[in-house]
């Protein structure tokens, strides 16, 4: 390959990354113009349109997408490569970005950011949501957390919590109405709020497993008057006694504690694993992510594997 392409290919990535000249430059450190020149540049020594511009809008051609599909992961490499070389050495420090679920971010992340970045000055952590199944790699992120049973097996995880277990809970109000389900089968008869997935617009289905069968593990898809994208909504709808709710065990605990909510289908929620950290690969990790890493099974070993029940 001739060297020379690859600095004007390295703006190339960046410019497509943003869809935008003038992000691309600020984060870049240089001039818009000079952007564009690399471009030119670049689009002559291949003999391909590249982007299609305007005043307005930037878009890929379809050689440019085919392109930037081909060397973004090779760039990526490099530049986690070389970054760590000095990370490696150094006191965690710079921007940890890591891609995370609404439920994983408040029970493994927000009980500990200020202790966190008390103890690592010199990181900044930004958090991206994303309830979806997200491609580390591909969103500029340095990790995320996710349930072990959704990640790939080709991705480096620790678990960063005990054993997790599903609840379902419904208001005394709502159970006194309704009666309380004896067997997942039953919940044809309930009204059950039902959360829609925001990365495949599905409805989430409840998972249940046979008290005395082994591995025989099963969905049920919710059928009730209230959907929602929220977890934290679904809860509150269920407080208000609109119908039953499945939800982490450990979230649903402080209103089964008190007795606002009223768990049923017990037997029928088994252990599962719960949430983990993954990375990429273990080669070249970056010392800001190691030390998350490290301080999340500190904390995982300081949390009780199973919170107290009613």
């Amino acid at each position: 390959m001739d060297p020379s392409l690859l600095p004007p290919l390295a703006w190339f990535a960046h410019i497509a990354r943003h869809r935008s000249f003038t992000r691309a430059a600020a984060e870049m450190g240089v001039s818009r113009p000079a952007l564009s020149q690399q471009l030119k540049a670049l689009e002559r020594q291949l003999g391909v349109k590249l982007l299609y511009r305007t005043t307005r809008d930037m878009s890929l051609t379809e050689e440019g997408q085919r392109l930037f599909d081909a060397i973004r992961p090779s760039l990526g490499s490099i530049e986690r490569a070389v970054r760590s070389l000095g990370e490696m050495r150094d006191e965690p420090a710079g921007l940890l970005r890591v891609n995370t679920g609404r439920v994983a971010a408040r029970m493994v992340l927000e009980p500990h950011l200020a202790e966190f970045l008390g103890r690592y000055p010199l990181l900044r952590l930004e958090v991206v949501m994303d309830d979806g199944i997200a491609n580390i790699i591909a969103d500029g992120c340095d990790a995320g957390i996710r349930l072990g049973e959704s990640l790939s097996e080709h991705m480096v995880a620790v678990p960063v919590t005990p054993m997790m277990r599903m609840a379902v809970a419904g208001s005394p109000d709502y159970l006194r109405r309704r009666g309380k389900p004896a067997t997942p089968a039953d919940l044809v008869q309930h009204d059950c709020v039902g959360y829609r997935q925001t990365s495949s617009g599905a409805i989430y289905g409840w998972e249940f497993s046979a008290p005395d069968v082994d591995g025989h593990d099963f969905a049920v898809e919710p059928r009730g008057s209230f959907i929602s994208n929220d977890d934290e909504e679904m809860i509150r709808a269920a407080l208000q006694g609109v119908g039953l709710v499945q939800h982490m065990e450990r979230t649903l605990q402080p209103h089964l504690d008190d007795g606002t909510l009223v768990r049923v289908l017990k037997d029928w929620c088994k252990p599962f694993p719960g949430f983990y950290l993954y990375v990429p690969s273990r080669e070249y990790m970056p010392s800001k992510v190691r030390a998350l890493m490290d301080f999340l099974v500190e904390k995982r070993g300081r949390m009780s594997a199973r919170p107290r029940r009613r």
